[in-house]
C-alpha cells in the first residue's frame, strides 16, 4: 500500500496531466478559431470585414436617401394628380351627310374634379373649324352638341373605372 504522501502526489500528478491536456486541448481549439478569425477579417478578396461591413454602411445610407427623396417626389406627384388632365373621352363623327368618313371630332381632356375643356372639330369639304370649350365640374357654360356630351360621358366612365379598380 502507498503512503498517503505519494498518493497525494500520484493524484496532484494525474490532475496536473489533466489540467495540462485541457489547457493544449484549448490552445489547439484557440488557434483554430484565431485563423478562421483571421480569413473572415481578411475576406474572400483579401478585402477585410471591417471595409465590407462600412461599404454595406454606407450603401445602406444611400439607399435611405433615395427612399426619403422617392418619397417626397410621390407625395409632390399625388398632390398634383388630382389637376392633372388625365380623363380622355372622344368621339368621331359624320356631321354633313355630303361628307365621307367620320372626320369631325369632339375631344374632352378633365381633371378629377372635372375641370378640363371640349375641344371639336368640324370637317367640310371646303373647312375644318374647330372650338374649344372650357368645362368645370363636368358642365360647360356653353351650349354641347350631342357628340360633345358623349365624349364628356366617355372620360367620366374612365374615371370611374379607374376609381373601382
Amino acid at each position: 500500500m502507498l503512503n498517503p504522501q505519494t498518493l497525494i502526489l500520484v493524484l496532484l500528478a494525474a490532475i496536473l496531466c489533466g489540467v495540462l491536456g485541457w489547457v493544449i486541448a484549448l490552445q489547439t481549439r484557440l488557434r483554430r478559431l484565431s485563423r478562421q478569425y483571421r480569413a473572415l477579417m481578411r475576406g474572400a478578396e483579401g478585402v477585410d470585414l471591417q471595409s465590407i461591413l462600412n461599404q454595406h454602411v454606407a450603401e445602406v445610407g444611400q439607399a435611405l436617401e433615395t427612399v426619403s427623396s422617392l418619397e417626397e417626389r410621390t407625395e409632390a406627384l399625388e398632390q398634383a394628380m388630382p389637376r392633372a388632365l388625365r380623363w380622355v373621352g372622344s368621339v368621331r363623327f359624320n356631321p354633313f351627310r355630303h361628307t365621307g368618313g367620320a372626320q369631325s371630332f369632339a375631344l374632352v381632356l378633365a381633371d378629377d374634379s372635372g375641370d378640363g375643356f371640349v375641344l371639336s372639330s368640324l370637317h367640310a369639304r371646303e373647312n375644318t373649324r374647330v372650338y374649344a370649350k372650357p368645362l368645370h365640374e363636368w358642365a360647360s357654360e356653353h351650349m354641347l352638341t350631342d357628340e360633345e356630351k358623349e365624349a364628356i360621358e366617355r372620360a367620366q366612365r374612365q374615371q370611374a373605372m379607374a376609381k373601382a379598380s
